[in-house]
């Protein structure tokens, strides 16, 4: 009976800390990376999200280690990893990165990425002469 206060305890209080990283990268391996980005970027506005997924991404392309970019985003939350971004951003478009020139700022860029997300969203109501030959409503 002394033991289950004890046992209580220390359930309590081992999910208190593997619950309290929730809102940071796991950064152990590219997959534990990878499945936490996913979690956190679904927590995020659509307009923070498009900000995280590009800067996550930047990052990625710009640390070809793999060791040296888990080391970089273990532990960060979405907004140090949103920072990280707009400094490499403004690194590279200093530097005269190819594909940069036609963006003037961060926000500029986040916005076109933004437009195209939602062009792609958008559902196509463009029929097709195969549809409407495979119609099996007949008229009468």
């Amino acid at each position: 009976m002394k033991k289950l206060p004890i046992l209580l305890l220390i359930l309590c209080c081992t999910s208190l800390i593997s619950c309290s990283k929730g809102s940071q990268i796991n950064g152990h391996n590219t997959r534990t990376v990878f499945r936490s980005v996913k979690a956190l970027k679904n927590r995020l506005s659509p307009d923070a999200r498009i900000e995280f997924e590009v800067s996550f991404w930047m990052l990625r392309d710009s640390i070809k280690s793999e060791n040296d970019f888990l080391n970089a985003v273990d532990g960060k939350k979405p907004e140090e990893i949103i920072a990280l971004g707009k400094e490499l951003y403004q690194q590279r478009k200093n530097n005269g990165f190819a594909g940069y020139e036609k963006y003037t700022s961060w926000d500029d860029m986040i916005a076109q990425f933004g437009k195209e997300r939602f062009d792609q969203d958008k559902p196509k109501n463009k029929e097709d002469a195969k549809d409407k030959a495979n119609d099996v409503l007949y008229k009468l």
